[in-house]
């Protein structure tokens, strides 16, 4: 009989039945988790961090990382900010513009780490520097505030009871899973992460394919930097410190494997979902946030840590 971690059914029903396991005792330890109340509240605040898991999967799936994400979400939420001023310009510009400014900083990752051949972990620690910095200067150093109810309201307002950000949360996941699947752009990103020279010699623009996801994972960022600001109804120059490692944290617990080519959109949802859950239901009972940090760490390191078992396995068993 194989080891219980190579069954099939294992591998597949190991996370939800993992987040299953967590509400119950969570329930049990604390009847205020189950209400309804507290469970879109636990919705609402994993949107954000879902969003940005979402994007950095793309990158992740390529073998690259992305360290700037939080910074990106700062200068996103600064920019949008500053056209959503009541009566200034139309509702809609804010938002592309925070978008665009994300995926402006995903695509430098991409040009600096496809063009000059500066490791992924390097472009983005400088982006992470660089991109905090012109929100800082663009906002003076303080929170831009005064917006508009039509901006705010996609960080605030629900519909059919439903928060807005968890709607945009859901749909960014679906598209991205149907990409990634059944569009050819999937099959190029999985084909980049799992070999990057077969993937060059059958014809793959992998330099291409790896801007691109640059550039997605950071429209991905400056959308959840767009909803940020309209939730807490300014643009912070100093938000989303510390979010780069929740997201990515989130995908890796959902099977992305750090040395691409293996995971899904599908995966990081339950992880995000397993953290927001965590963090909750941690709050509730009261633990102290240094406690919760070193409770998250030990996740992140056995995810880790199964992911290279399983690259391990699978090249032994070639």
């Amino acid at each position: 009989m194989p080891p219980l971690h190579r069954l099939p059914w294992i591998s597949r029903m190991g996370l939800p039945a993992a987040i299953a396991a967590i509400a119950l005792a969570l329930s049990i330890a604390s009847p205020n988790f189950a209400s309804w109340g507290n469970l879109i509240n636990v919705f609402r605040q994993i949107s954000i961090n879902g969003i940005l898991a979402v994007g950095v999967t793309w990158v992740l799936l390529c073998g690259g990382v992305d360290l700037s994400l939080g910074s990106q979400v700062a200068l996103a939420g600064v920019v949008a900010a500053h056209f959503a001023h009541p009566g200034a310009f139309p509702t809609s510009l804010p938002f592309l513009l925070g978008i665009a400014a994300g995926a402006a900083c995903g695509l430098a990752n991409g040009l600096v780490i496809t063009r000059w051949r500066v490791a992924p972990f390097v472009a983005t620690l400088g982006m992470m520097t660089a991109a905090r910095g012109l929100a800082l200067v663009l906002s003076d150093g303080k929170p831009v505030s005064n917006l508009s109810r039509g901006f705010t309201r996609l960080g605030t307002g629900d519909w059919l009871g439903i928060p807005l950000p968890v709607l945009v949360f859901l749909g960014l996941s679906f598209f991205s899973a149907m990409i990634l699947k059944y569009f050819r752009l999937g099959r190029y990103v999985y084909a980049v992460g799992g070999n990057e020279q077969a993937a060059l010699v059958s014809g793959i623009r992998v330099d291409r394919i790896k801007r691109l996801s640059y550039a997605i994972c950071g429209a991905s960022a400056g959308l959840a930097g767009t909803v940020l600001a309209a939730r807490i109804t300014t643009g912070q120059p100093n938000a989303g410190l510390g979010y780069e490692l929740d997201a990515i944290a989130a995908a890796v617990i959902g099977g992305t494997s750090l040395s691409g080519g293996a995971g899904g959109i599908g995966g990081t949802l339950l992880g995000a979902l397993l953290l927001g859950i965590l963090n909750n239901g941690l709050d509730l009972l009261n633990v102290s946030s240094y406690y919760q940090a070193i409770i998250k760490g030990g996740i992140i390191v056995g995810a880790v840590v199964l992911d290279q078992r399983r690259i391990r396995e699978e090249s032994e068993s070639r």
